[in-house]
């Protein structure tokens, strides 16, 4: 019996019921796709607005990006524009697109240009598209734009190309899932006659971008991605409107191809000339391998010659399956039909079937869809046939079990026709030749249940010989007296092996259902305990049991430590057999490698790296007690599926850890800030007084001795380093604290230099500064009390360090968009290795030395540095010494205010 190809897929429908459901009370959104910036995708977008609103729609401009062109400009004219919000970022006033103002306006159509735009920081959404989604999920329809350097998943390729990386990107979700995507094209050297006419960026610009992105060899890489990646969501709406239409019959559309392979000799090379035939099409192409109960059958070295060829397939870059079903060609129509695939590659049939009434799986196909290209592939040569039967088998020490002996079934059949025969004889006075007949079915169903088709047929005809001898006259003859029983014999013939055909095909289907419920049930139960771990070593132990049940295997989960070494302990489930430097170089190189691979085969282990989102977080050895179950890529699939969830699992408790230490390590923080202030409050006045004290002393009635004169002034001095010390640590803790507000205003760099060096002239004692400042140098915007606590506590740290006779020099520079100042020593320099590490809290150069300090001063300068969004480094200086060096961000100054007369 014929399946039903006609019928569409009823998941499929489902599946598009549900989607319509979900975007029901959804706006629509279209996609104005380029290559580039410059190829008029606003332009198109707002002429396309312009029709739209003489038709009457309420169209609302929500933002949109001129960059300057007169062209995009004038299509402005007489459109409502929403107005900007304005945003305060930086002490600056910055316009944003009003998303409020939008929803509350509810236009029938919004156009927001640039959708990989990066809201400023306080914007309700990061990213513009996150806004385009709140106004599609409000219902209102958007019209958008989006350059291809912008899709996350192109974003490497094109930067690869141009060599320049984009940070603005949108998911690719956002890009297939839009209502409608229309593609704005224009060849390279039209564009480039765009740039250079200055209808791309303005002048100032163009010229650099001409240099850079805009190259010609560029724009034709970047119209041939964009081209393709239209051409895949376009194929994809084709692939969406066939299912939800119902439209069974190919559509020509693409030169995808279906390669069918079997157990014959030529599998690999039908798989060969199919990825020939594809790569000189530029097609997708897929290889099936239909496994009709009779191939089920199959020695094991030719079901492993199948799982090489599908093997072969997937490395050549082929989509692989494997169908199931009673009729090749039913089964090759459907998937042909399901993926749009329109080209069939076959290796060429006998001319004369095997049985008359049999048909080539090419005619069958020709007959079920006409619509379908059949190709016919050339036999190999003997000499390619020698090789391709050389090739190595993976070792199958199994037995399958669930067919047992043959020679068993076959007598356990002739078993239940005996059993049948004597059941029946008593019973023959009161039965009828019918009736007992049927008893002689009723065998040959149950042996068909249990033992397949070729124990039911023989069944079948043991039983009718028995029927003929013991119970139709004469008896105990096989001579028929009456004719009528020739035409019994030959129904019940036909009948039993009609029974014992259908009987083994359910049990084969029941057996596929089987094997398909279970593999669905293992992988649902494997995630449901993954979800419940919370311990790297809880994932480990669930990951190996479950495995271990699942493919009769060994497994062992190896996980890398920090330094990116795989761990082999028992914690890991780690075997005996584990080879290390197999296991290392699938991590290292994120590749299957061992048993069933092409990297040392020999092994018998196979290594599959955990590939999680951000990184890989191991590698699964298994060694499967039937090595060629690796081949098959149903197993093959399970077994990827059962590592991606290890490694998202793995992923997951590492970030849950990570969360914790990073909770801890907060209120550390916090708590050692609120001591350090309390301390500093508390310390604070005592310190003054002693400082006062120690003042006091030096000038009491009579004088002091000279001893006595030395100690007040140590006193003194002692209490002004701890004075300093404790203002040091109330600064750290205000500062990590958020309770320094920065008064910023427009300061000159030598002020601040002088304030500091007198503030600093304690500490630096009898030591001389050299100051070398441009006297051109701009003002810069800045708070001045805390930029001269920067220079003082730099010079102070030089005065430690520099040798006495040497001075500290003090230099700045003003770059277009910062100010660099320097502070240099001639000094016994930074340690190697540690320069980045002096602004930690509580770091200092060495750990044992004489020189006073905790190591507070520079954390200080950092924290304030980057409060201002400058930056702070040091290195050591050519000829000895270190070098410290803060920039400032630079901007033009307010124009002065004319002066009244």
């Amino acid at each position: 019996m014929t399946a039903n190809t006609d019928r569409p897929d009823p998941d499929a429908l489902l599946a598009r019921v549900q989607e319509s459901e979900s975007r029901q009370g959804r706006g629509r959104l279209r996609i104005y796709f380029g290559a580039s910036a410059g190829v008029g995708k606003t332009f198109a977008m707002l002429a396309a607005a312009r029709k739209a609103r003489e038709d009457g729609r309420d169209v609302v401009i929500g933002v949109v990006e001129t960059h300057g062109r007169d062209e995009t400009a004038a299509q402005l004219e007489g459109f409502a524009i929403l107005p900007r919000r304005e945003i305060t970022y930086r002490d600056r006033a910055l316009d944003e697109f009003d998303l409020d103002g939008a929803l509350a306006r509810r236009p029938e159509l919004l156009l927001v240009d640039e959708l990989a735009h990066s809201n400023v920081e306080g914007s309700r959404h990061p990213k513009r598209w996150q806004d385009v989604e709140e106004l599609l999920a409000a219902g209102l329809d958007v019209w958008t734009t989006l350059n291809v350097q912008h899709l996350e998943s192109l974003n490497d390729v094109v930067g690869g190309i141009t060599g320049i990386r984009v940070f603005e990107t949108v998911p690719d979700t956002v890009f297939d899932t839009a209502d409608e995507v229309v593609l704005v094209d224009v060849p390279a050297e039209e564009l480039l006659a765009r740039l250079a006419a200055g209808k791309v960026y303005l002048a100032q610009h163009a010229e650099r971008a001409a240099a850079n992105f805009f190259r010609k060899g560029n724009l034709i890489a970047l119209r041939e991605i964009a081209l393709r990646r239209t051409a895949d969501r376009v194929e994809d709406d084709v692939q969406s409107y066939r299912i939800e239409k119902s439209i069974v019959p190919l559509w020509k559309t693409e030169a995808a191809l279906l390669a069918c392979i079997g157990a014959t000799r030529g599998a690999e090379h039908i798989v060969r000339s199919a990825a020939r035939l594809a790569g000189q099409l530029s097609a997708d192409w897929h290889v099936a391998y239909v496994e009709t109960p009779a191939l089920q059958r199959l020695a094991s070295a030719e079901r492993e010659r199948i799982l090489r060829a599908l093997k072969l397939a997937e490395e050549l870059g082929a989509t692989t399956t494997v169908l199931t079903g009673e009729d090749v060609a039913a089964a090759l129509v459907q998937y042909a039909r399901t993926h749009n695939l329109s080209r069939v590659i076959l290796g060429r049939a006998p001319i004369r079937s095997r049985w008359p009434w049999q048909h080539p799986v090419a005619v069958e196909i020709g007959r079920l869809a006409p619509e379908i290209d059949v190709l016919a592939i050339g036999a190999e040569s003997e000499r390619g046939q020698s090789r391709s039967s050389a090739s190595a088998a993976l070792p199958d020490n199994g037995i399958d079990a669930r067919r047992g002996p043959k020679r068993l079934r076959y007598a356990l059949s002739a078993l239940a026709v005996a059993v049948t025969t004597l059941a029946a004889l008593p019973l023959e006075p009161w039965l009828d030749p019918a009736n007992i007949a049927m008893l002689f079915l009723l065998a040959v169903v149950l042996v068909s249940v249990r033992y397949g088709r070729g124990p039911a047929i023989m069944t079948s005809i043991l039983g009718i010989a028995s029927f003929d001898f013991f119970f139709v006259p004469p008896r105990f003859t096989f001579a028929v007296g009456d004719f009528q029983y020739v035409l019994t014999f030959i129904v019940m013939l036909a009948v039993g092996v009609t029974i014992a055909h259908l009987t083994a095909r359910l049990r084969y289907q029941a057996r596929i259902a089987t094997h398909r419920e279970s593999r669905a049930r293992e992988l649902f139960e494997f995630a449901r305990e993954l979800s419940g771990a919370l311990l790297t070593t809880q994932v480990v132990e669930t990951s190996t049991a479950t495995l271990g049940r699942a493919f009769s295997a060994k497994v062992a989960l190896l996980l890398a430590d920090a330094d990116n070494r795989l761990r082999f302990d028992a914690s890991n489930g780690a075997e005996p057999g584990l080879d290390a430097g197999v296991a290392q170089w699938a991590f290292d190189q994120g590749e299957p490698a061992g048993l069933a691979t092409d990297t040392l085969p020999a092994s018998t282990f196979q290594y599959l790296p955990l590939h999680a989102p951000m990184r890989v977080r191991g590698v699964l050895a298994i060694q499967p007690a039937h090595p060629r179950w690796l081949l098959i890529p149903e197993q093959r699939r399970q077994l990827e599926t059962f590592a991606s969830l290890i490694a998202i699992a793995i992923e997951r408790v590492h970030y849950v850890e990570v969360a914790q230490e990073a909770l801890v390590k907060m209120e550390g923080e916090r708590l050692r800030n609120s001591l350090l202030a309390a301390l500093s409050h508390d310390l604070r006045t005592p310190l003054t007084a002693l400082v006062g004290l120690a003042e006091t002393l030096a000038l009491t009635k009579p004088p002091l001795s000279p001893e006595q004169a030395d100690i007040a002034a140590a006193v003194r001095e002692e209490s002004l380093r701890m004075s300093t010390l404790v203002a040091n640590l109330l600064d750290m803790a205000r500062l990590e604290s958020g309770e320094v507000r920065l008064r910023r205003e427009w300061q000159s760099v030598e002020e601040v230099v002088g304030s500091a060096l007198r503030a600093s002239r304690p500490a630096l004692g009898s030591r001389s500064v050299e100051v070398a400042l441009p006297p051109d140098l701009p003002l810069v915007e800045f708070d001045a009390v805390l930029i001269e606590r920067v220079l003082a506590n730099l010079l102070e740290n030089a005065a430690k360090y520099a040798l006495p006779p040497t001075p500290i020099s003090i230099t700045a520079t003003a770059d277009v968009d910062a100010i660099t100042i320097r502070v240099a020593d001639r000094g016994p320099g930074l340690p190697k290795g540690r320069e980045a590490t002096l602004f930690d809290k509580f770091t200092r150069g060495h750990a044992e030395s004489a020189t006073p300090g905790v190591g507070l001063g520079l954390a200080i300068c950092r924290a304030i540095v980057e409060s201002h969004h400058g930056s702070i480094e040091a290195r050591n200086r050519d000829g000895g010494g270190a070098e410290f060096m803060f920039t400032l961000p630079r901007s033009a100054p307010p124009a002065a205010a004319p002066e009244t007369p």
